[in-house]
């Protein structure tokens, strides 16, 4: 199974409280952006806080994600499987110019940036991931076997 909410390790136990607070920081953000860019400083949000953004398709027989990931190489970009979360992580290293150049505006993000989700019964021996023209599109073949029938339960 799929959870779409995006993981962030916060230690918030209810995800109403997640919501609120993710909520105000995309709020704060958002301010945070538009004041910046309005006088024409480069943008304080990263894409960290934008988010890779996602389309995430189900069949009978997997899930299919396609992670938008432009102008970055695939040797830059880490996917890892660990305790049932599924990580994209990519580092593009700023280029260090010795010549000082006078940005008028500087929106390209530079970093590292990540997106995770939660995942479960997956086989994960037949995970495949492919690069290209920007899209990671990652293939995550059901577990059937892991999957709950679910059980009565006797009331006594």
């Amino acid at each position: 199974m799929f959870d779409l909410t995006p993981y962030r390790n916060r230690g918030v136990s209810r995800r109403e409280d997640y919501n609120a607070m993710d909520t105000i920081d995309r709020m704060f953000n958002s301010m945070v952006k538009e004041f910046f860019n309005g006088i024409g400083f480069p943008s304080f949000t990263s894409m960290a806080n934008e988010g890779i953004k996602v389309d995430i398709k189900e069949n009978d027989k997997e899930y299919i994600l396609e992670a938008e990931i432009p102008g970055v190489d695939k040797k830059d970009i880490k996917l890892e499987l660990k305790d049932d979360l599924l990580t994209i992580s990519v580092e593009r290293d700023e280029e260090i110019k010795e010549e000082k150049e006078n940005y008028i505006r500087r929106e390209i993000k530079r970093g590292r940036f990540q997106r995770s989700f939660y995942v479960d019964n997956i086989k994960e021996d037949e995970i495949k991931a492919k690069f290209k023209d920007g899209i990671l599109y990652i293939t995550l073949p059901k577990d059937e076997s892991e999957k709950s029938k679910g059980n009565q339960i006797k009331i006594e």
